[in-house]
């Protein structure tokens, strides 16, 4: 059976903290605001394969209120997420991702981004879509306040 799970991540921009995404640093001169690194592609990617196999969120394994997660990175929770999939009898097979920015540029990242989330999803890079959209100045993210990602996940039951 093929399952389809629908990620969504947003984060404040705040200065004095390093931009993480895909499990990339972004030079920018601000960062995610977030108890872990506040990467929010990996945490949509995250909550879509959780969500594909009816195991909750990224909260509910990772809460914000837990000190083990103070500045965890993203990509050891997306690998934990994965374990626990397995341990399901899950598989994951691709993912496309959305990230919805106003700046900075992110095409010159993907290729890491795809390789990194590949690698922590067992999954080849090619199975890893990426996009970049901006909000045309409109909200929190169209006045550069935030940055957010979108991400559907497919899985296989085993």
């Amino acid at each position: 059976m093929i399952r389809f799970g629908i990620g969504y991540d947003s984060h404040r921009l705040v200065p004095g903290r390093p931009l993480i995404l895909g499990g990339q640093h972004v030079p920018f001169d601000l960062g995610l605001a977030g108890h872990s690194d506040g990467d929010a592609v990996a945490h949509a990617l995250t909550d879509a394969l959780l969500g594909a196999a009816a195991l909750g969120d990224i909260g509910t394994h990772f809460p914000d209120t837990d000190p083990r997660w103070k500045g965890a990175d993203s990509l050891d929770l997306l690998r934990w997420a994965v374990a626990l999939l397995h341990e399901r009898g899950f598989t994951p097979l691709q993912a496309d991702i959305t990230v919805i920015a106003e700046r900075p540029k992110l095409g010159p990242f993907f290729a890491a981004m795809a390789a990194a989330l590949g690698s922590a999803v067992g999954i080849p890079t090619g199975s890893i879509g990426l996009k970049a959209k901006t909000n045309e100045g409109m909200g929190f993210i169209g006045r550069g306040e935030g940055i957010a990602a979108i991400a559907v996940a497919t899985v296989e039951a085993d």
